[in-house]
Order: C-alpha cells, then sequence, then structure tokens
C-alpha cells in the first residue's frame, strides 16, 4: 500500500500511531507530535518523516478548528498564534547555534515552572509569560523540534476552560505547522509514500478528532488538567532522554 519499503505490518504500526495521535491532540489540544514524530522519522526517516508529521498535524488542526468552532478564542489567542509565527519566522535563525542541552534543560525547567505558577495561583505571571512562551516555541522549532511543549504551556498559560483551550492550541498549532509545510513542500521533502500515507490518514483524522473532542467533553477540568500535564510529561520524557 505504502509502497515496497514499507510491509504491511509497518504500515498498520503507523496508522495506529497516527490515530493515537490525532486523539491525544483533539483531546488535550497538543500532543500529536510526540508520537508521531518520532515514529515517521524512524519509518520513512528524520527530514521526509518530519514533513509528513507537519502535514498530517496542519491537516488535523483543520478537523479540529471545524470540530471547536464554537469555542476557537481568536481575540484571546491572537497574541500567541503572531508570536509563535515570528518567533520561528525570527528567532529560530538565532537560535540555531544554541547548545542542544541548554535548550532542552530551559524547556524542562520551564515546564516545571508553569507548572507550580499553576498549583499557586500565579495567574498574572502566567499571563505575562505567555507571549515569550510562544515566541520561544517558533524559535526552538528551527532546531530542537520541540515547539509542541512550550506551546502547549504558553497556551494553558492563557488561562481558558478546557474546550477554549483546545480551541486555541489548534489554531496555533495550525499556525505553526502550516508554516513548516509550506517549506518543506517548497524543498520537495514529501515523496510519493509520505503523500500516500496523508491520503491513507484522512478518515483517521475525523475519527480521532470524534474520539478525542468527546473524551475531552467527558474528563471535566480536573481530569484535562492531569491530561495536559501528562503530555507535557511525555514531552519532558522524550527531551530528558534526548540529553543521554
Amino acid at each position: 500500500m505504502f509502497g515496497e519499503s514499507i510491509d504491511l505490518l509497518a504500515a498498520i504500526a503507523t496508522l495506529a500511531v497516527v490515530f493515537v495521535s490525532f486523539t491525544i491532540s483533539a483531546s488535550a489540544g497538543l500532543g500529536g507530535s510526540l508520537l508521531l514524530v518520532p515514529t515517521l522519522a524512524l519509518i520513512l526517516g528524520t527530514k521526509e518523516g518530519v514533513a509528513l508529521a507537519a502535514l498530517l498535524l496542519a491537516s488535523n488542526n483543520v478537523a479540529k478548528i471545524v470540530a471547536y468552532r464554537k469555542t476557537l478564542p481568536f481575540r484571546v489567542a491572537a497574541v500567541v498564534v503572531v508570536m509563535i509565527v515570528v518567533g520561528a519566522a525570527l528567532g529560530a535563525s538565532l537560535l540555531v547555534k544554541a547548545p542542544s542541552r541548554f535548550v532542552a534543560v530551559g524547556i524542562i525547567v520551564t515546564f516545571a515552572l508553569s507548572m507550580l505558577a499553576e498549583r499557586r495561583g500565579l495567574e498574572g505571571l502566567r499571563s505575562l509569560s505567555s507571549p515569550f512562551l510562544a515566541f520561544c516555541s517558533g524559535a526552538s522549532s528551527g532546531f530542537s523540534g520541540t515547539s509542541g511543549p512550550l506551546k502547549g504551556v504558553a497556551i494553558r498559560n492563557l488561562n481558558l476552560d478546557r474546550h477554549h483551550m483546545v480551541g486555541a492550541a489548534s489554531l496555533a498549532s495550525f499556525a505553526g505547522d502550516a508554516t513548516k509545510t509550506a517549506v518543506f513542500a517548497e524543498a520537495q521533502l514529501l515523496g510519493r509514500e509520505s503523500l500516500l500515507v496523508a491520503a491513507a490518514a484522512v478518515p483517521l483524522m475525523i475519527a480521532g478528532t470524534w474520539t478525542g473532542k468527546t473524551l475531552n467533553s467527558r474528563v471535566g477540568e480536573r481530569g484535562y488538567a492531569v491530561l495536559f500535564w501528562s503530555v507535557m510529561g511525555g514531552y519532558s520524557v522524550r527531551i530528558a532522554l534526548q540529553l543521554l
């Protein structure tokens, strides 16, 4: 189905990961790249895998925007979205020479401080930090591939309920992933196999988004907080492993 280089078992496993990634993304607002990027990089190679992940996540965010169309906080999320785009365009080129170990440690520390601020109720600090974290999210995506966790913390700091949180994350993620997809498409990184995987993933976007939205509606605010920080914890573990 996906070409001679990808056997049937690998194809099924890949599509299963795609579905799980879409479900996580639609329920928590983000986190799709946590499993999707390393899996596709392993199957297709680093560059093409990352490029395909960007295409799939950008397309999935369209489905999420439709699903959460009634809770899209355009005005509240506008600054975060703009800062992510500006950070990706300007910051990545400035930070490309920064040591990866320094960036990874900084991200983990940011998670810890943001979680502490939420637990202590420091709402003013969280709101002020959101644009800065969004800028760093876009900037870091140019060399570390870790824009997801910083983006999540930036949006979490907007103090939104879980429905508007996912809506804001969908808008921000679409902006960032669409920008990366355009760059990768221009560089012709997406081959025939990638396009076939993308076509096969279309029904999974619908199923994953429906499943994730249903889960988001049922968990409640406390349950959503556990879900969100579990995804952030997963990102932290992945980053920590990269330091070894």
